[in-house]
């Protein structure tokens, strides 16, 4: 089970970064979460929207310098 908060992800990222959250809160790959999202499109658009909304990015990324 995955421990935690769920945070959109600032480091992989392909748009919003639900997808690279997801991955890292469950321990899969994002690319999973990516391909389910475009499978089950009609839907997944209102999910993936809804997760853009309401998951917070991550607080805890920093920026190399």
């Amino acid at each position: 089970m995955a421990r935690g908060n769920l945070y959109r992800s600032i480091d992989d990222r392909a748009l919003a970064g639900v997808c690279g959250g997801l991955g890292k809160h469950f321990n899969i790959d994002p690319i999973l979460f990516r391909i389910g999202f475009l499978f089950f499109s009609p839907v997944a658009v209102w999910i993936y929207l809804l997760l853009w909304i309401s998951v917070p990015e991550d607080p805890s990324w920093r920026p190399s310098l």
